[in-house]
């Protein structure tokens, strides 16, 4: 196993906020497995070329370091934050019993019924705008439609009354972190979030309607119990909320810097699918990773990595793997094919990616109807990162039209 000089610290930090770090190509190059300190103090091996990712990613011996007394911590004050809370441990981690878990929730996420969706997240995005352009330029587009949009579409999917979305993007922001909140606050935003859930599964089980829990509920092939489907909307809103909110912050700030590729996508609507797609491969800041626990020695990268140890696959690095990728250092709107990694791979890769493709197309789509003229309204030297949540994002994407 070849190791760096010095151990790296992780996550590693890039110098400008929509800028890859330098040492991700150097990493691919000469390191593909390199030792790094988490946030912990555990030690851990990062990669970072494409087909390591993939590899790893796609081997189902691997699997999340959920209650593995010797899997490297991700913190230092839990087992594990979201990669390891109760409620993770209620859904099967791997194995026949997480495919079962997979399909029962896949049954939802089908292209249909995304597509049914899409008008409805067009007609949010819409709202969201006419609010954003009432209130005045410049406007935080992130504050604005980044951020409200996906927990509008988590909650119609879970079925949650309007009245109670604002508490749910509050819970989401404290169970993401990584070291913005104390161990307090994120343990009460769990409680509160868990109770909550408790009792609107409850309501469902009284009075099904047409969403994705009364679904599951109904489901006679696979009946979960009330900790996995509290699991299930808690893994849901984690998973599908700060992500996509990050992401369309991100993915609008990519395509105004420079602004050509904006002007591109404007004279050319039809690039939207390939500019989301490639938007995704593209981001520099996708967080964390995905850490994988190796129960037994595996050849990985030509080199043996010792059962026990704890991997984390830089989808973001590997997304730019020149051996993947022609001209990976490049943006192009219109790449295809375009086998990036922004959602995993194998029986792990995120069960939401459908839903996820169609928010961000269906806010591109109304972003450049509404809004042709837009562009950063500050340098984009000046954006700043999101510093110590799991998943990556800009604080603040300033805009004006």
């Amino acid at each position: 196993m070849s190791h760096n000089e010095t151990t790296l610290h992780y996550p590693i930090v890039g110098d400008a906020a929509l800028e890859p770090p330098s040492e991700w190509e150097r990493l691919r190059r000469g390191c593909p497995i390199a030792e790094v300190r988490l946030p912990s103090g555990d030690a851990a091996s990062l990669l970072t070329r494409h087909a390591d990712v993939k590899q790893v990613l796609s081997d189902p011996r691997f699997s999340r370091p959920t209650h593995n007394p010797d899997a490297a911590r991700i913190t230092a004050n839990e087992s594990g934050g979201v990669f390891n809370s109760e409620m993770a441990a209620s859904i099967p981690n791997g194995g026949p019993e997480h495919q079962r878990w997979r399909r029962a929730i896949g049954k939802w996420f089908t292209a249909k019924r995304m597509a049914a969706l899409r008008p409805g997240i067009e007609d949010m995005a819409e709202r969201l705008i006419d609010e954003m352009v009432a209130d005045g330029q410049p406007a935080d587009l992130k504050a604005r439609l980044g951020f409200p949009l996906p927990v509008w579409v988590i909650c119609e999917l879970l079925g949650v009354p309007d009245a109670d979305r604002d508490s749910f993007s509050g819970w989401s922001d404290a169970m993401l972190s990584l070291d913005r909140f104390t161990p307090r606050q994120v343990a009460e935003a769990q409680a509160a979030f868990i109770a909550y859930l408790k009792s609107h599964v409850d309501a469902k089980r009284a009075a099904p309607r047409d969403d994705l829990l009364s679904t599951l509920i109904a489901d006679a092939d696979y009946p979960m119990s009330d900790a996995e489907l509290i699991a299930t909307g808690q893994g849901l809103l984690i998973a599908g909320h700060e992500t996509t909110a990050n992401m369309i912050g991100k993915m609008v700030a990519m395509l105004l810097s420079p602004r050509e590729r904006w002007e591109r996508l404007v004279a050319d609507r039809s690039l939207v699918r390939t500019a989301v797609e490639e938007a995704l491969r593209f981001d520099a800041n996708a967080g964390f990773g995905m850490p994988r626990f190796i129960p037994d020695d595996a050849e990985i990268a030509g080199a043996t990595v010792a059962g026990g140890s704890t991997v984390v696959c830089s989808m973001a690095a590997a997304n730019r793997d020149e051996s993947a990728f022609d001209n990976a250092a490049d943006m192009d709107l219109g790449r295809s094919p375009n086998p990036h990694l922004a959602f995993g791979a194998g029986a792990h890769s995120c069960l939401g990616q459908a839903l996820a493709r169609t928010e961000l197309q269906a806010v591109l789509e109304v972003l450049l109807r509404r809004m042709p003229g837009l562009e950063l309204a500050v340098p984009v030297e000046r954006l700043r990162r999101v510093e110590g949540l799991v998943v990556g994002g800009l604080r603040e994407v300033p805009v004006r039209w």
